[in-house]
């Protein structure tokens, strides 16, 4: 009897301990059934080995290079490889925006998901990857580079955007991408032609994607007190090639040309999902994520839809693609609606001004909370040498304030301690969770000492 006791007190401590080492004990439920999104070159191939999946991809293909699209998909065929296809990595794969072989990527993305929609949808779901950092560092950066803390006088007097370019000129890929696409987009074709549009595209494209954006939004959201400053940054893309034309097309014909190009949907889609006015944010900015807004306007420039400054007020932001709502018809409430995303967008220009005036909103989880420290003092940067060449250069002097993002209720948030306890605190957040896993905490955290222990005392009293 004594012995059929210890066997069971010895399979039972087995049990315990095996449970006690276990990942789902250690760091909880979340990471159960996560899996890491794989992009859809990959998904592709993952299809394409597995016999049902590639067969019924190829059937779903041959059903959307149809004349008439709906009607192909109407048949029942076709209907059938969609629900299959649902069901394999294909459906949730999603792509990086600059990634190798992204066309290809957003072309197997595109032949999913068009097929899963009925006509035309307002807002496309992005096929990108969602942005998840932030822009603090940027940020502080641009505090720091816009003059932010140091003499009110001087950086009044300072153009900001001026001093972007010469930043941009002191790196060597940056130099040279923006004299590549400078000297394109400003090469003359014939006295009809002013230049090739679709070289300066290329070029421009390059530009965004190649650079980091320490540079780059530097040179596109950098705020400006007066005209000549305004002026420089509305001249960053060099618009007269790559976003004006004798005539303003309609809005709505801008972006249906937009869409039979796989790169530009995805762009201008990837421009509603993270700028899309949202009203329950502080920021009025989806996740309240000024990056991804950003980001995502960037990566319009090179396209059709190419927005840009409509004119060099420094007092106001307000951008838009080259196209207006003259003839929509009865299409004109959608059409305004389009433009209204750009040229009223409170998340987009928000966003903007943040980046200028290097603030952001106080993201910090609300538990545990901790108080904000104050700021560091921000020291002054050594200035730029005064012979750097620069392409153009501008000259009128309106002094005027920029309305601040801290006058619409949004607080700055530059403080190196507190960055340093955000990054602290959530160095164990799971992928896809908002949960942050604690070290020593968790369910069954009994120590495996304290076990044995309590089972050799048992052991012990059962032999005497």
């Amino acid at each position: 009897m004594i012995l059929a006791n210890v066997f069971c007190l010895l399979f039972l401590l087995d049990e315990t301990l095996r449970s006690l080492a276990s990942p789902s004990s250690l760091q909880g439920p979340e990471l159960h059934g996560w899996r890491p999104p794989v992009d859809c070159v990959r998904a592709n191939e993952l299809c394409a080995a597995e016999s049902n999946c590639s067969s019924r991809y190829r059937t779903l293909r041959q059903c959307l290079a149809g004349r008439d699209r709906n009607t192909m998909l109407a048949n029942k065929e076709c209907q059938a490889a969609l629900e299959v296809l649902q069901e394999s990595p294909l459906y949730d794969c999603r792509c990086k925006r600059g990634m190798k072989r992204e066309l290809q990527c957003l072309q197997i993305y595109w032949s999913i998901h068009l097929g899963l929609t009925e006509g035309e949808e307002f807002y496309e779901a992005s096929p990108y990857e969602p942005v998840t950092s932030r822009l603090s560092d940027i940020f502080r950066l641009a505090s720091i580079f816009s003059g932010t803390g140091a003499d009110p006088v001087a950086s009044a007097k300072s153009n900001h955007c001026l001093d972007a370019a010469k930043a941009c000129n002191l790196n060597d890929n940056c130099k040279k991408l923006r004299s590549s696409y400078i000297s394109i987009c400003n090469r003359e074709i014939s006295p009809m032609e002013r230049c090739n549009r679709r070289k300066c595209h290329k070029a421009l494209r390059q530009f965004f994607d190649r650079v980091p954006g320490e540079y780059t939004y530097r040179m596109l959201f950098c705020s400006c007190r007066d005209r000549a400053c305004a002026e420089r940054r509305r001249q960053t893309i060099l618009p007269s090639c790559s976003y004006e034309d004798k005539e303003k097309p309609n809005c709505l014909d801008l972006r249906a040309v937009c869409r039979t190009d796989h790169l530009c949907r995805s762009r201008l889609a990837d421009f509603h999902a993270n700028c899309r006015a949202s009203y329950q944010t502080l920021t009025r900015c989806p996740a309240d994520n000024y990056q991804a807004c950003l980001g995502s306007y960037a990566g319009m420039i090179g396209f059709d839809v190419t927005p840009n400054y409509v004119d060099s007020n420094p007092t106001g932001i307000v951008v838009s693609p080259w196209c207006s709502c003259r003839g929509s018809g009865n299409m004109e409430e959608e059409c305004e609606k389009f433009l209204r995303d750009f040229t009223e967008n409170p998340c987009l220009r928000n966003a903007i001004q943040a980046f200028g005036n290097g603030t952001d909103v106080n993201l910090s989880p609300k538990s545990p909370s901790f108080q904000a420290t104050q700021a560091p003092r921000v020291e002054k940067t050594p200035s730029l040498p005064d012979d750097l060449s620069d392409s153009t250069s501008l000259g009128t002097s309106i002094i005027s304030t920029c309305t601040s993002v801290q006058e619409q209720g949004l607080k700055a948030n530059n403080s190196k301690e507190l960055s340093m306890c955000f990054t602290e605190l959530t160095t164990n957040i799971i992928p896809g969770s908002n949960k942050v896993i604690k070290p020593n905490s968790g369910p069954c955290r009994a120590r495996p000492s304290a076990a044995l222990t309590a089972v050799s005392f048992l052991m012990l009293k059962l032999a005497l």
